[in-house]
């Protein structure tokens, strides 16, 4: 007994006894399990809303996404999100959160009203925080490297692999994932510099994951050429039609090609979407377009788009966004059938689609916009030169990338920013174009400024920031304008104009159409000259690409209630072309 009493009194360090240091450690792993277990019950989701000002904010919108409930059944709960892992990292945040506490004890935020009013400050400081980390709790779950290509959509693979390369991070693009989307209270700007890539972050090297077996690989192929939509196609006859014929009729034998046998032309479905009010304007707020920086990178809208028009023209089209005047019932996309053909001196065109029942317009008197054109299509052509002096293909700006989305605006008429007639009326260079019924198309290259992010209440557009009409001619004769064509398949009227200061419906060389009607499907055909010399009008070479966009006016709609394409590239014999004229 005595042996072990010295064993207990026997002194280690500085003076401690072996049973002093027994009895420490006891303590130690009692405070140390206590510390612990205090730790992790602050981890838990039923600690973060024990507060009703994340219980009854925060957590009820969290539990309408994806991460709260999904097929998977994996949840991500508010600790995963927000609280790191790694035991460093997480004391320090435990510690920033004391002041969460102290403005809880302060009343700070303890009604819906006091938490909205500080909400974007509070969302800020945590896109800060993880854009400091590289997303790092987000990357707890998701790995670049980790990503599956195809199990993933077109645009994701490509802002995924944009993401890597560049050095940005998942905050950078899904803020308001989970929560009210405040980050489009933001100055864009400010959301901008947020957003930012980070060179340290890039790895240039990296990939997303590649199919490992057939299925992945069967899945890629379908994601890339997903299935296209039954349109039966209608035997196109010839009679031999030549130049002199006239300029339109709406009757199913005069759909003969111009005398070109379509049977064995090549055809893509092109798939046109309602577009609501989505502008030029629009696609450059990052708050409310998330494709804003792999656009102004380079990316073409029909490199993540094209297998996605169908949904995004139903989304707008039930006014879910872009669209605060539903037309119920109509039709949010339309599959058409695109073929191009030429000899040496025409270009021929031709598209298919099926026909639709009437739904009337509820906010016009009789239902119909256009009473006597049941369809009007329209097409736009732009060179696709490389400018020297800005990023960008085409002498029209971005029309490389948005085929004719960059005649469209904020400010045009029965948009979100269209001025008020007195105020067109008081504009000292109104009589320079056109501005009896509002402002229509036309290009950025005819005004001095167009505001782009609508910075300190501005309205976005440039709608009164006309250069002069030296200024507008030496834009025409650089070639910066779009080439226009249309045709009214009711009145049988062809034009051909161009876009640049306004939309100009003459003056170009005469173009021929034929339209019908038959058995559900309309057939609208193209007969146009390669080469002009009329104002407004595109050459067209065979050894160019050019950028080209259409739309359609169906069911007797006119003005921005139509069906529009992506931007696509046309060329000749020229397999690279997203359309391709071949030789007849």
């Amino acid at each position: 007994m005595t042996n072990h009493q010295g064993f207990f009194k026997r002194k280690l360090f500085m003076g401690v006894t072996i049973g002093a240091g027994i009895v420490f450690i006891i303590i130690g792993i009692v405070f140390w399990g206590g510390f612990n277990t205090a730790m992790e019950a602050t981890n838990q989701e039923e600690f973060c809303i024990s507060c009703h000002e994340m219980e009854e904010n925060v957590f009820e919108e969290y539990k309408k996404t994806i991460h709260y409930a999904n097929r998977s059944g994996v949840r991500a709960t508010c600790p995963d999100c927000h609280v790191p892992k790694e035991w460093t990292h997480k004391i320090i945040r435990k510690i920033q959160a004391s002041k969460e506490l102290w403005h809880k004890a302060l009343g700070s935020i303890d009604t819906p009203e006091k938490f909205d009013k500080k909400r974007l400050k509070l969302a800020q400081n945590e896109w800060r925080r993880m854009k400091a980390n590289d997303s790092r709790e987000c990357r707890n779950c998701h790995d670049f490297e980790s990503m599956a290509v195809a199990y993933q959509k077109p645009r994701a693979r490509k802002q995924h692999t944009n993401a890597l390369q560049n050095g940005n991070t998942c905050i950078d693009c899904h803020k308001g994932i989970a929560h009210k989307p405040v980050h489009q209270l933001m100055d864009e700007e400010e959301l901008e510099k947020l957003s930012a890539p980070n060179p340290d972050f890039a790895k240039p090297d990296a990939t997303l994951r590649q199919p490992v077996n057939k299925k992945q690989q069967k899945l890629l192929d379908l994601s890339n050429n997903p299935p296209k939509s039954k349109v039966k196609m209608v035997p196109a006859q010839t009679n031999g039609a030549d130049s002199n014929q006239s300029t339109s009729t709406n009757t199913a034998s005069s759909a003969t090609g111009f005398g070109i046998g379509w049977s064995d032309v090549p055809d893509r479905e092109v798939t046109i979407f309602y577009p609501g009010q989505a502008s030029m304007e629009w696609i450059f707020k990052g708050s409310e377009h998330g494709g804003k920086l792999p656009f102004k990178a380079g990316d073409r809208c029909v490199e993540c788009h094209d297998n996605e028009a169908a949904e995004m023209g139903q989304k707008i089209v039930t006014g879910e966004k872009l669209e605060p005047q539903v037309i119920p019932d109509k039709r949010g996309s339309i599959a058409v059938k695109v073929q191009a053909a030429h000899d040496d001196e025409y270009l021929y065109m031709r598209y298919e689609w099926q026909d639709t029942s009437h739904t009337p317009v509820p906010f016009v008197d009789g239902g119909k916009m256009d009473p006597d054109n049941q369809v009007k299509i329209a097409m736009m052509f732009s060179d696709d030169n490389k400018s020297e002096e800005d990023d960008f293909t085409g002498s029209v700006m971005y029309s490389g990338r948005s085929g004719c989305w960059g005649t469209c605006h904020h400010d045009a008429k029965d948009m979100p920013d269209a001025p008020k007639q007195e105020d067109i009326d008081a504009y000292e260079q109104k009589d320079q174009i056109d501005m009896k019924q509002g402002i229509r198309k036309y290009l950025t290259e005819s005004r001095t400024k167009v505001e782009v992010a609508g910075r300190r209440g501005k309205k976005r557009g440039g709608w009164d920031k006309l250069k002069t009409p030296e200024e507008i001619k030496e834009e025409l004769d650089a070639g910066r304008y779009m080439d226009l064509i249309r045709h009214k398949a009711g009145t049988k009227e062809s034009e051909n104009g161009y876009i640049l200061d306004d939309r100009i419906m003459t003056g170009g060389e005469e173009v021929l159409f034929n339209s019908s009607l038959e058995n559900g499907l309309w057939v609208v055909e193209l007969k146009r000259k390669l080469n002009s010399d009329k104002a407004g009008d595109i050459a067209l070479d065979f050894d160019k690409l050019y950028n080209f966009g259409f739309a359609i006016h169906d069911d007797y709609t006119n003005g921005r209630f139509h069906h529009v394409s992506l931007g696509y590239k046309l060329g000749f014999d020229n397999d690279q072309a997203d359309i391709n004229a071949v030789k007849k």
